[in-house]
């Protein structure tokens, strides 16, 4: 995943894991689909690389948090589309719960003078 920045960095372990069970919370999604929902949401500063996205999407199936079926997408190609098990929306709200409390940890260290 890069950030639009000049010196981009790795994002804090997990997030990738937590952004695409966010873009799979409202329903299944191919590869592609879950890599361009992060983008445009995230207003064109964040961009998953397929060298990321599809390994982080095998290792959540094989977690148990995600399951996968064969369908046609949008353009009629054959392409495999991911949604949330009740392990995977479970463990979602989870690391919602705890990016909160690390994000707002963060920003209040950023706002001492």
């Amino acid at each position: 995943m890069k950030a639009k920045r000049e010196n981009p960095g790795d994002l804090l372990q997990g997030t990738l894991d937590l952004l695409i069970l966010k873009a799979l919370a409202r329903g299944a999604r191919h590869g592609y689909g879950v890599a361009e929902w992060i983008h445009e949401t995230s207003r064109d500063i964040l961009r998953v690389e397929e060298g990321a996205l599809y390994p982080a999407l095998h290792r959540l199936e094989l977690r148990g948090l995600l399951r996968s079926e064969w369908g046609a997408s949008d353009n009629n190609r054959r392409a495999k589309f991911y949604s949330l098990t009740v392990a995977g929306g479970k463990q979602l709200g989870e690391e919602t719960a705890f990016w909160h409390r690390m994000s707002g940890a963060v920003a209040r260290i950023l706002q001492t003078a």
